[in-house]
């Protein structure tokens, strides 16, 4: 079934830097220095990484962070656990907003 998300493109992820080398190359400076071990594991990282790919419901971030979870020796129930993390936090996220929708019924029920 053809869809927006093909696996197979992840694979030309490197083919954005064709377009503007300097800024690709930035960015990815940028990148590897966030992934590299610092204060916080390369394993954390990639359990953080792997929450927030659901979190912005990216296909490609969810393939890439899996595998690399799996890579660093996260195991399953870890990531689960991340992805409940990412689920409470947005969820929270939407419902805090009811407030807003809460105040302006009141002011236009008034």
């Amino acid at each position: 079934m053809d869809t927006y998300y093909r696996p197979a493109d992840l694979a030309k992820f490197a083919e954005m830097g064709e377009g503007n080398k300097e800024l690709w190359d930035k960015f990815m400076t940028y990148y590897s220095a966030v992934f590299a071990e610092g204060t916080l594991t390369e394993r954390e990282k990639a359990l953080i990484a792997l929450a927030v790919a659901h979190a912005v419901q990216c296909p490609y971030c969810i393939d890439a962070y899996t595998q690399a979870c799996l890579e660093k020796g996260s195991h399953i129930e870890e990531m689960t656990e991340a992805v409940h993390v990412a689920c409470a936090v947005r969820g929270g996220a939407s419902l805090v907003h009811g407030v807003q929708m809460r105040n302006i019924a009141q002011k236009l029920s008034m």
